[in-house]
């Protein structure tokens, strides 16, 4: 213990100063461990990437140096965020929580790169909890968009056709598209609906195939319910 609070009362600032910065830097690697192995749990996407669990973690380490360098310049701080801005992702970040992650991720390391460590901790304990508590109660859970197509025989063709099935089974509905198939005899409606909580699409697909003489009919989900 003697030896360790020894480091921190050094008379040399600037020694100082790179062993606090070590301590910022390894506390800012455990908590982005503990936000990526959330992120992990409540992942709920299509597309995980493990390169998007080593970013949070190195961009963590890297800003906890950075806002020690620049906290008290502010000249080295303008100069180091005008090259940062210069900096571009690659690829597009497909869900919006990812976004939140990133974001948790730079606060946590610019938190301990002010030497408020307690803070630091707190913040991840925090919002780690807020994270999985969200996840866990599906909180904001809804239907998502989906693209149903329907193929109506050409003497079966009326605008109205489906209005009745829609209102029983959607929130809302949209025509997109209507195209010929199979040389002109079928007529091939493209629409966007949003499902109430209580459909079933078996349901819907058997009432709609009903109407349309048994043609075939098919629902594509846009993403994937979260």
């Amino acid at each position: 213990m003697d030896f360790i609070e020894n480091l921190f009362t050094l008379e040399n600032l600037g020694e100082t100063n790179i062993w606090m910065s070590l301590v910022a830097m390894a506390l800012a690697l455990i908590l982005s461990l503990l936000i990526t192995k959330v992120y992990q749990i409540t992942f709920t996407g299509e597309r995980y990437s493990q390169s998007f669990v080593h970013t949070i973690i190195m961009m963590s380490v890297v800003v906890s140096v950075v806002m020690n360098v620049v906290s008290g310049n502010a000249g080295v701080a303008f100069g180091l965020f005008a090259v940062f801005s210069l900096i571009r992702f690659r690829s597009a970040v497909t869900d919006a929580k990812d976004i939140a992650y990133i974001f948790f991720g730079l606060c946590v390391g610019m938190t301990a790169g002010l030497f408020q460590f307690g803070l630091a901790i707190m913040l991840t304990l925090f919002a780690s909890f807020i994270f999985y508590l969200l996840y866990k109660m599906q909180y904001g859970k809804g239907k998502d968009t989906q693209i149903l197509k329907v193929t109506v025989p050409e003497n079966l063709n009326h605008e109205n056709l489906l209005v009745d099935i829609f209102q029983q089974y959607t929130l809302s509905h949209t025509l997109r598209q209507v195209e010929t198939t199979n040389l002109g005899t079928m007529i091939l409606y493209t629409y966007a609906i949003r499902s109430k909580d209580t459909t079933n699409d078996k349901e819907l697909l058997d009432r709609i195939r009903e109407k349309n003489a048994n043609l075939k009919v098919s629902i594509t989900y846009l993403e994937s319910a979260n």
